[in-house]
């Protein structure tokens, strides 16, 4: 054979031999998290405001998944994501703010610790909310780089909290600067850029990236090259810098010859926080908004990418949950949970690849705090208590009220219109049943015997530049 026949046969092989070892290779795993990004605010669940181009393009390239739940709030939210377990299980039902002392245990086995286990490179950008104290912090649970803000971006002083530390912006464990209010419309620029940095950086091993926005959460503050861009003001200005964030991860991915063994999702912590009004997003056509466990509170606009593993255009409308992310991304990783913790998640894979329509939970549970508040199994929900449609709690005349379990056919009324307990007393009794069977593990107060212990520290401190 002549040389110069040669070196295109040599190519050829050494192309095909990198070919085979990146099909081979664990899938590199991304979750894009937005904080209170609403139902209805992105144009692939029907949003009309925001301009969304690279997510409507990534849905019609993945998966909408139409039917899937996140917590109420911020920190439960998180929990779940990481521990796959409700929150009440793992002590973190309601938010934590600075300088508090409990945060999540160590004694939990996080979706990136477990991911780390099988070598995976990791790391997390933007928000935690997770506790603040060193004990608490993603680069002890598992990421081995952390580049963002703790908690909120309205947990800085303001009228409400004058003594609340300045908002602290850490690199890894460390207080890198403090963030100003003019400051934080640079955060989502720096952020993505970190994301896509991590990406070629890694791009020749499996890694695990989580970039949890604090976007669109209030106070609203789009970056420059966003900022009054939009025709539908501030809150649009940021989903759509989102969104643009969204398609340059993909962009790279696709650069980068990545995007055939990379899984992406996107989704969001909890519902719009409708009492914002032009600083909150919209759940339409969802009933409730953040804070509560109506539909709107707590269905969350989701979209599943992995060209070639998830057929494009599919709408799923299973019910599923960000329980599921740890068992699904564990086993793709090639690992499982850890068998000495009690998990919630359910694996999603034959789901997302069209192995099945069937969701793998055989029901699910809307929890508010420490209350198990309603039930969903297949189209069924159910209310076993009464529960208000946004932040905050019941009036006193509205807790005064006698309540009847509410029932909802949530397959032909996602608004949540039309009670039909009267005509399915069946299915209220056994739902009734799961419910009361959930209280009992969970107890009322969120100490029942399936309750593990968050993580404690006995002297907390605000978390100051040095």
């Amino acid at each position: 054979m002549k040389p110069k026949t040669l070196f295109p046969l040599v190519v050829l092989l050494i192309g095909s031999a990198l070919g085979l070892a990146a099909a081979d290779r664990a899938p590199n795993l991304i979750v894009i998290l937005c904080d209170d990004l609403g139902y209805g605010d992105i144009g692939p669940f029907g949003g009309t405001k925001a301009r969304t181009p690279h997510l409507d393009r990534m849905a019609h390239e993945g998966a909408r998944l139409t039917h899937f739940y996140a917590a109420a709030v911020c920190t439960p939210s998180r929990a779940q994501l990481m521990t796959g377990s409700y929150a009440v299980r793992v002590s973190l039902p309601r938010v934590v703010f600075p300088a508090a002392p409990d945060g999540i245990s160590a004694g939990e086995h996080t979706l990136p610790e477990l991911l780390r286990a099988q070598g995976y490179a990791t790391a997390a950008f933007g928000k935690w909310h997770l506790g603040d104290q060193p004990e608490f912090l993603p680069t002890r649970h598992g990421f081995d780089h952390y580049f963002g803000i703790p908690y909120s971006n309205d947990m800085g002083p303001m009228p409400a909290r004058p003594l609340s530390p300045p908002l602290p912006l850490l690199r890894d464990e460390r207080v890198q600067e403090i963030v100003a209010d003019q400051t934080q419309r640079d955060l989502t620029e720096r952020f993505t850029v970190e994301a896509l940095d991590f990406i070629r950086t890694n791009r020749a091993r499996p890694f695990f990236l989580y970039f949890a926005h604090f976007a669109p959460h209030t106070p609203v503050e789009p970056g420059a090259r966003f900022r009054g861009k939009s025709p539908h003001g501030l809150y649009t200005d940021w989903v759509e810098e989102i969104d643009e964030g969204a398609g340059r991860i993909l962009a790279q991915l696709r650069a980068l010859g990545l995007a055939e063994n990379t899984l992406v999702v996107f989704t969001s912590d909890n519902g719009p926080w409708g009492e914002k009004g032009k600083d909150g997003g919209s759940a339409a056509p969802l009933r409730g908004t953040k804070g509560g466990i109506w539909e709107g509170g707590v269905r969350v606009p989701t979209i599943a990418w992995w060209p070639g593993r998830i057929t494009a255009g599919r709408t799923i409308s299973a019910p599923a949950s960000n329980l599921d992310f740890l068992p699904t991304l564990v086993g793709l990783a090639g690992g499982k949970p850890s068998p000495d913790r009690k998990i919630d998640g359910r694996d999603l894979a034959p789901l997302l690849f069209g192995h099945t329509e069937t969701s793998p939970h055989e029901s699910l549970l809307y929890i508010r705090g420490t209350q198990v508040q309603a039930v969903r199994r297949g189209p069924w929900k159910l209310f076993v208590q009464r529960a208000p449609l946004a932040m905050g709690a019941l009036t006193a005349e509205q807790a005064k009220q006698p309540f009847t379990p509410q029932l909802f056919n949530l397959e032909i009324d996602s608004a949540e219109s039309t009670d039909v307990a009267a005509s399915h007393p069946e299915i209220v009794a056994e739902l009734q049943a799961i419910a009361a069977a959930a209280k009992a593990e969970f107890g009322a107060d969120g100490k029942g015997p399936g309750v593990r212990p968050p993580g404690l520290v006995s002297d907390p401190k605000p978390l100051r530049l040095k």
